[in-house]
């Protein structure tokens, strides 16, 4: 039976029982949100799922607090907030909804939690340190949520209901927007690497439009591939392929002699007719035709060859 009421706690909210609330209004959209500590609301029933409050983890009954004694942990001993749990136990069924392949659930669900849900998870109770984000701690998603709440001297009581919502709407964006995100990266998997294998040794990978490639590259153990090759609106790409996901160092930069160079002068410089920019970091380059890009890349791992 779908529940009638999903019951977080009032007053301040956090990034967890916000995320939690995401997965839940997109399971059960008729299901009317109740902020409460009463009694009466914070005790397990047939017509309600219970989350971040309530001192008890039961999901025969739907209720998943993490703030007792004996609250789950995951088998690392990694601590659970109501977000891990609400994506333990419904994490599935979400991705299902949003219309995820069955043959991409296990794998989105896994990384999901790997990379979006623990961190929240950890933060939540004191398991991670926000420090370690530097000076862009200010500036992580539960951190961002957390400046949504109404102001220490606000005195409308509806305010901190609406200042949920209006939180729980920007959340849901993040969370959609994240999920896209890997449902295309898998879509573009296939294509990069069927690529990767019509390329044979061929040290640049055409792809017939922008698409994330490094982790099929990685997949493939494409360990010679030193520029991809592609269309881009109007014009071409040639494109370094980074050592590591969080990193900026390339297996091969673009040559030096390029750097900050834009049309006449990088034509003369490079020797390619159609050649248009290259990006003073020297990760990207750009030419007016294909052929003007695949000289572009040829070139690069030429010089790459000779500097090795």
């Amino acid at each position: 039976m779908n529940p009638e009421y999903l019951v977080t706690h009032s007053g301040g909210f956090h990034a967890d029982e916000l995320l939690s609330s995401v997965i839940l209004t997109r399971l059960f959209p008729d299901a009317r949100i109740v902020r409460s500590r009463a009694p009466e609301w914070i005790v397990p029933a047939p017509d309600r799922i219970i989350y971040d409050v309530g001192g008890a983890y039961d999901p025969q009954v739907q209720i998943f607090d993490h703030h007792q004694r004996g609250a789950p942990k995951r088998p690392d001993g990694a601590p659970f907030s109501s977000f891990g749990l609400i994506w333990k136990h419904h994490g599935t069924d979400y991705l299902r909804a949003i219309g995820t392949p069955e043959s991409h659930i296990a794998v989105t669900h896994e990384a999901f939690d790997r990379d979006f849900v623990l961190p929240i998870d950890l933060l939540d109770n004191g398991a991670l340190d926000p420090s370690v984000a530097g000076p862009l701690a200010g500036l992580t998603l539960p951190s961002l949520l957390e400046t949504l709440k109404p102001v220490f001297d606000e005195r409308d009581p509806g305010a901190s209901d609406r200042a949920f919502q209006a939180a729980l709407s920007v959340s849901r964006t993040f969370v959609e927007a994240e999920l896209a995100q890997r449902a295309a990266k898998l879509r573009a998997e296939a294509l990069v690497l069927r690529a990767i294998e019509e390329a044979g040794a061929d040290r640049v990978l055409e792809l017939p439009i922008g698409m994330p490639f490094r982790a099929a590259v990685v997949k493939a153990g494409a360990d010679h591939l030193l520029f991809v090759v592609h269309p881009r609106d109007n014009d071409w790409c040639v494109t370094g392929i980074r050592r590591a996901e969080d990193s900026f160092e390339l297996r091969s930069d673009l040559p030096a002699a390029w750097a900050g160079l834009t049309n006449a002068d990088l034509e003369a410089v490079s020797g390619v007719k159609g050649a248009t920019f290259c990006h003073n970091g020297r990760f990207i380059a750009a030419a007016r035709t294909r052929e003007a890009a695949l000289a572009m890349a040829k070139i690069a791992v030429s010089e790459a060859a000779l500097a090795a």
